[in-house]
């Protein structure tokens, strides 16, 4: 059995700015059945999800920054609405909402909040993970936390593999902990080891010492890295999940965006699970 595949256009966002509609094109025709978005990059979202119907690609879901969702919940979700999307996911906390770095409660309240907006629109929100949800509270992990806080009805996962790792985890045992509740998952690979600075690699400051980082943390081409990603396949259709989505933050060294998501495809088409 195979599982249909989704590009995560944030890995392709500056080829995106050059030629939006022409990436799309390049998308489908890499062999993607459909798209997640992370912004549309200023493009009319009627226009396209036209554009999407005639490429035969799917509009799958849409990454909206949870202050997005709390400023204007109806304008997010009437644009998401025309973009035909399944899925609205809040992508990432700033350090203010983290579980260390403020209230976390009021967190997962306002994503409560969002999640009954979304789900009363028609459509489900997912909650898509880093790394720092692994920490503890009160003996219990903050991303179990947040799952155990709000009903499924509200909020499903969308469990991304490398953070999963990263944080300390297997991810084919988290895939299984919340099967049922993992409608779309993150396939992302890469190699090294968690450091302070690796946020850096999509644009996040630290102030870490690079020379910190002994093996050097670097985001790869699904296969390329050091993921079990058959057993991660094996684990997502055991879990029921419904699509697999390909992220890569940042190119591999010396290759493109586009090159990498080809490269990405090409090694998933090649797996029987």
């Amino acid at each position: 059995m195979s599982l249909p595949v989704a590009l995560q256009l944030y890995s392709v966002r500056t080829e995106l700015k050059q030629d939006f509609y022409g990436v799309l094109e390049q998308v489908k025709a890499m062999g993607y059945d459909g798209v997640e978005f992370a912004g549309l990059m200023g493009e009319n979202p009627e226009k396209v999800k036209k554009a999407l119907g005639s490429l035969g690609l799917t509009a799958l879901s849409a990454h909206v920054p949870l202050a997005d969702f709390l400023a204007d919940t109806t304008g997010v979700l009437k644009e998401l609405k025309q973009l035909g999307v399944q899925y609205a996911v809040v992508p990432y906390l700033p350090p203010q909402r983290r579980p260390n770095g403020g209230d976390f409660e009021e967190t997962i309240r306002q994503i409560r909040q969002v999640g009954e907006a979304v789900a009363s629109s028609g459509l489900m929100l997912l909650y898509h993970n880093h790394d720092f949800e692994f920490v503890k509270i009160d003996g219990q992990y903050a991303l179990d936390m947040l799952y155990d806080a709000i009903p499924a009805s509200l909020l499903q996962t969308e469990l991304d593999t490398c953070w999963v790792r990263v944080g300390g985890e297997d991810p084919v045992a988290y895939l299984k902990k919340y099967t049922g509740r993992a409608p779309v998952v993150h396939i992302k690979d890469y190699v090294g080891e968690k450091s302070e600075n690796m946020y850096e690699l999509i644009g996040i400051q630290s102030k870490a010492n690079p020379r910190d980082n002994v093996k050097h943390f670097a985001f790869r081409s699904v296969g390329a890295g050091i993921q079990d990603v058959p057993s991660i396949l094996k684990a997502c259709v055991d879990a029921n999940a419904g699509w697999i989505i390909v992220e890569q933050d940042n190119p591999t060294e010396g290759m493109d965006a586009l090159s990498c998501a080809k490269a990405s495809i090409d090694y998933l088409k090649q797996i029987t699970y």
